[in-house]
């Protein structure tokens, strides 16, 4: 009985997604969910008693808390030991860039929410914020304040050279395909994430 719940509680968790990422918070309807998810607006009630709001909520810090795990597992491979600070960069970059087209539901839920930013409740936002980017940013300005105590890279800041490290690589990806709606081609992305690790080195590697 318990597997059953929980895995009619998935499907209304991805059926929801599917939705509010198509529609929006504001104009995304319980009924339409519960098409999508295969249950009744009842069922959804069952799980979800708050209705719509709470389900927002559970969908945008379950899917970022996903995104999450796999930005800490690109730390994990890609900068746990650096031998060559450059390429291992570049590396982390290509890893770190994956979930944005491995999670194309999640970050269709995030593109809504920032065109509705003022429209949601501040709650939603700060949920997003913490259960995601702000968490993920951590795990890199950490490393990274790892590195510089090795002498590798010169951040008095690790948190500000996190930011500027995934503005100069992913983020203009990310911009350019609207978080990878659009395709790139390998090589354009290669060179893009390559000068933009050497646009950061420039300014954060130890002399």
């Amino acid at each position: 009985m318990r597997q059953g719940l929980a895995e009619k509680r998935q499907a209304i968790v991805r059926g929801a997604r599917r939705v509010f990422g198509r529609d929006g918070y504001t104009r995304a309807g319980m009924d339409s969910i519960a098409k999508e998810a295969g249950v009744s607006t009842r069922t959804i009630y069952n799980h979800f008693p708050e209705g719509k709001a709470q389900l927002f909520r559970v969908v945008v810090v379950e899917g970022s808390e996903e995104v999450v795990r796999a930005h800490i597992d690109a730390v994990d491979r890609r900068l746990h030991k650096v031998t060559d600070l450059e390429a291992d960069l570049i590396g982390f970059a290509h890893a770190w860039m994956s979930p944005m087209y491995r999670y194309q539901d999640h970050f269709a839920v995030v593109r809504q929410l920032r065109a509705e930013v003022g429209h949601v409740p501040r709650e939603f936002l700060d949920a997003w914020r913490a259960a995601g980017p702000d968490r993920a940013l951590g795990e890199v300005a950490a490393r990274f304040r790892e590195l510089a105590e090795d002498g590798l890279l010169d951040a008095p800041d690790p948190d500000r050279a996190a930011v500027h490290f995934l503005q100069l690589t992913v983020g203009v990806i990310s911009d350019r395909t609207y978080q990878g709606i659009l395709s790139m081609p390998d090589e354009e992305r290669d060179e893009l994430i390559a000068s933009g690790v050497r646009a950061f080195l420039r300014g954060y590697e130890r002399r």
